[in-house]
Order: structure tokens, then C-alpha cells, then sequence
């Protein structure tokens, strides 16, 4: 059987992973494959690092995405396949990798995933979780400031640089092609209720 893969896209701070995990939880972590998209972002060793500074992390051009193509294809073979690993703080790709096995739900997390056409296409299930910018800008500004070693200028430089014009230009577009739309993220508990029983009728049908 084929796996069943899940993308859950929309804005940076929507609440996607939020979301993801309510689902890793409800239906069992044993039972799903979870792929980030950010671990897909282009090695930029071969650039000094002040140049890497200035790359547009927000466009889909800075994630190698036809490598996560290639990935799913492989899982839905049911083949491992060994997912890189990103250093957020100096835009680079580790050299070790983590080894993901074939389950019967692949579940991919992105703001940038339903972009692509070829991606899209493999996806049985697609959400995009929506949420008000001032709080996505909040929660973004929280997280790469702790997790990721950003100062507050820097983070708001990119916001506005970057990361809203690429949000207007690609993401929020890309909500047209969503199966389900999940208003206030993580909160929305009936939401999360109505995706985790359309999951598990899936698996039912195709485990039959």
C-alpha cells in the first residue's frame, strides 16, 4: 500500500507544526512519517558567509524541492531515505542525515509546498493552516531569536525585506489549492477533530 501523505502549509508562525503534531499525537507517531520542508534548504557552504546572509530564504528557490520529490516517491515504495539536516545558523547542510522509514501516513510540514505542482500532485490530503499576521510576526520573532540565535533587528529586517513580500507573492496564493483550512491553527480543535477522522477513515479504506 501506498502511503498516504498530508502536506500542512501556510504562513511562517501559522501554528503549521502546531497542527502537525495534534495530528502526530491523534493518530499515532508510530504510524506517521514527519518531513519539514525547511530541511530541505540549498547547502550555502560554497558562499563567504556574510553572502549567505543575504539570500531570500522565503522564495522557493532557496529549497531544493525536487530532492523532497524524490524522497516521497521513494517512501511511497516503501524506501528509506535519509532526510538532511540544517544549520539555521550558518545556512549550511550538516554531514550527517536522519534516516526516515516508510509508514502508512507521510506527513509534510512547509510553508512553501504548495508552490510546486509536482509536490502538490503527490499529496492526498492538503491543509493550510491561517492565521493573522501580527501574530504569525510575533511567534516568528520569538522563534528566531531563541531557537535559531537572530537579534530582533534581524528578524524584522527580513520580515519586511523578505518574508512578508515573499508571503503575498507565494503563500498566501497557494491557500486556493488547500482540500481544508484551518482559521487560529493549533487552537481550532474541531478542525484538527475533522482532519484526524477523514486520516484515519483513509488508512481504514486502503488498509481493506
Amino acid at each position: 500500500m501506498k502511503p498516504i501523505i498530508i502536506g500542512v502549509a501556510g504562513g511562517t508562525g501559522s501554528g503549521k507544526t502546531t497542527v502537525s503534531e495534534a495530528i502526530l499525537e491523534r493518530v499515532g507517531r508510530e504510524r506517521i512519517t514527519y518531513i519539514q520542508h525547511d530541511s530541505y534548504y540549498k547547502d550555502l557552504s560554497h558562499l563567504p558567509l556574510e553572502e549567505r546572509h543575504r539570500i531570500n530564504f522565503d522564495h522557493p528557490d532557496a529549497l531544493d524541492t525536487n530532492l523532497l520529490v524524490e524522497h516521497l516517491e521513494r517512501l511511497q515504495t516503501g524506501s528509506p531515505v535519509e532526510v538532511p539536516i540544517y544549520d539555521f545558523t550558518t545556512h549550511t547542510r550538516r554531514r550527517e542525515t536522519r534516516r526516515v522509514e516508510s509508514r502508512g501516513v507521510t506527513l509534510v510540514e512547509g510553508i512553501l509546498i504548495f508552490t510546486d505542482k509536482a509536490l502538490r500532485e503527490l499529496m492526498d490530503i492538503k491543509i493550510f493552516v491561517d492565521t493573522d499576521a501580527d501574530i504569525r510576526f510575533i511567534r516568528r520573532l520569538q522563534r528566531d531569536i531563541t531557537e535559531r540565535g537572530r537579534t530582533m533587528e534581524s528578524v524584522i529586517r527580513q520580515y519586511l525585506g523578505t518574508v512578508r513580500p515573499m508571503h503575498l507573492e507565494f503563500v498566501e496564493p497557494s491557500k486556493r489549492y488547500a482540500d481544508i483550512i484551518i482559521p487560529e491553527g493549533g487552537f481550532n480543535v474541531t478542525a484538527i477533530d475533522m482532519v484526524v477522522a477523514r486520516v484515519e477513515a483513509m488508512m481504514g479504506k486502503k488498509g481493506s
